[in-house]
């Protein structure tokens, strides 16, 4: 398996090249175009449970695209629902925190399972669980935007609508800018504050943002 990402940072798109026997999975409605050798069904990724998990509470879809080359080498392209960039990840044995709607595609040595994010997570807007996506394979992901990786050493704040994914090594917790009063009226919403060794990926960009400026014309 081969793949290769376009477009970055406005439009990003992934194009996998499968050989005879390669699967790769994505959200349902990302694929944009493939060769007419491959096979695609769709199906529940982790077995039903989990799917329903995921789809209730991590804010993906309840099935996800299965892109098998059976017969013939081929290839898929897929491209995220907003524009912005695709990020790929290859996961060892790890794990990577997804926001919810930040998921893409992966190989089948991944899993993916719903985190709670705590009872403030119910009030930032960005929905109250994450996605841990973990095990051996590639994994891809996408933001709104442009895609930042941060490094961190210490403490970071991040505002929650651009917080695209990051490694569980960090403690986070999520707070408001400064005081409740101040959160309120200051037009800022709530951020997560990250501390300790480990990535973090932000985007520039947030839906939550474009919708409120859209709603001026409308």
């Amino acid at each position: 398996m081969q793949f290769e990402i376009v477009g970055n940072p406005d439009y990003g798109e992934l194009k996998v090249v499968l050989d005879v026997g390669d699967v790769v999975l994505a959200e349902a409605g990302a694929m944009s175009r493939m060769s007419g050798g491959l096979e695609m069904q769709s199906r529940m990724m982790g077995g039903f449970l989990q799917a329903i998990a995921r789809k209730l509470v991590g804010g993906e879809s309840l099935f996800v695209g299965e892109y098998t080359a059976k017969e013939e080498p081929g290839y898929v392209s897929f491209a995220p629902g907003v524009p912005g960039c695709v990020q790929h990840r290859k996961l060892n044995g790890d794990s990577l925190i997804l926001t919810a709607g930040a998921f893409m595609a992966c190989t089948p040595g991944i899993n993916l399972k719903p985190v709670f994010g705590g009872f403030k997570a119910l009030f930032s807007g960005e929905g109250a669980f994450y996605l841990e996506a973990s095990g051996s394979g590639e994994l891809f992901f996408n933001g709104y935007g442009g895609v930042i990786e941060k490094e961190i050493d210490g403490e970071y704040v991040v505002d929650t609508g651009h917080v695209v994914a990051w490694e569980p090594s960090l403690d986070y917790k999520i707070t408001g800018m400064g005081g409740w009063k101040q959160t309120l009226f200051s037009g800022e919403g709530l951020v997560l504050r990250f501390s300790g060794q480990g990535k973090i990926w932000v985007q520039t960009r947030t839906m939550g943002n474009m919708a409120g400026w859209l709603r001026k014309y409308c």
